[in-house]
């Protein structure tokens, strides 16, 4: 029997991501925060297995990140044991002497669990909560363009986003659908004409001309399935949005 070394708790959510089964559940894990580099380096001296200081191990791993990059944009692939990643060409070619074209084509970096990291599972104990609240929820964002689930974004392109209760609707000002600059905190509000549909299970809307950078998205709706509710409510998706 596998010795349990690590723990996840997680929530029950209305599964909208299948039609099947009206009546299924997927299983969100509950995160207390998302961990830069520095935060890890400490991490690993103050549990005792580094044998370097933590500004050291920083200094190295940001050396390592920055040129596996390099190699990734160079068309290499990368296995670190842990995670394998790839470059990936999205879009059709329709003819043999098509050439790549920005404006149907991207290009994406796709990471996937590797060996070691997979061989930690079975000592992983998963600790369902039970059934989340009824408050609205971002279980899943699409890029239409590129393809890419919970990544990228691309401007002026779709975006469809799957959840539970996410439909806008409300006369409070700050109803709406919100993309925040992860560093400035910045909120760019979708156009009420951009958004092309407007479901409690999903909604897609046209991305606003966002600079590059990372963005968090806020879904905020006094929509029930009832009366209207006096105050807004956020929902949030846990993943950072990327603009190349």
């Amino acid at each position: 029997m596998a010795t349990i070394l690590h723990r996840i708790k997680a929530y029950l959510y209305d599964n909208v991501l299948t039609k099947d089964n009206p009546n299924d559940f997927t299983a969100r894990t509950t995160s207390e925060r998302s961990l830069n580099v520095q935060q890890i380096c400490q991490a690993a001296v103050s549990r005792g297995g580094a044998d370097i200081s933590a500004s050291s191990m920083e200094h190295a791993t940001e050396l390592f990140l920055k040129e596996m990059g390099c190699q990734l944009c160079d068309g290499f692939s990368v296995n670190t044991g842990y995670f394998t990643a790839s470059t990936t060409i999205r879009g059709v070619f329709d003819s043999p002497s098509e050439t790549f074209n920005k404006d149907k084509h991207s290009i994406i970096f796709q990471f996937n669990q590797g060996e070691k990291l997979r061989a930690e599972i079975p000592n992983i104990e998963v600790n369902i909560l039970g059934v989340a609240d009824s408050s609205a929820v971002i279980l899943q964002v699409t890029d239409v363009k590129s393809g890419s689930v919970n990544d990228l974004l691309t401007p002026g392109k779709n975006l469809k986003i799957a959840g539970s209760k996410i439909k806008v609707a409300g006369e409070d000002p700050s109803v709406g659908v919100f993309f925040v600059d992860a560093a400035t905190q910045a909120r760019t509000k979708v156009e009420t004409s951009d958004i092309v549909t407007n479901n409690p299970s999903e909604l897609i809307v046209v991305i606003p001309a966002l600079e590059a950078g990372t963005y968090h998205l806020e879904v905020v709706t006094q929509f029930t399935e009832s009366s209207m509710l006096k105050q807004p409510r956020t929902a949030s998706l846990d993943k950072q949005l990327t603009v190349a």
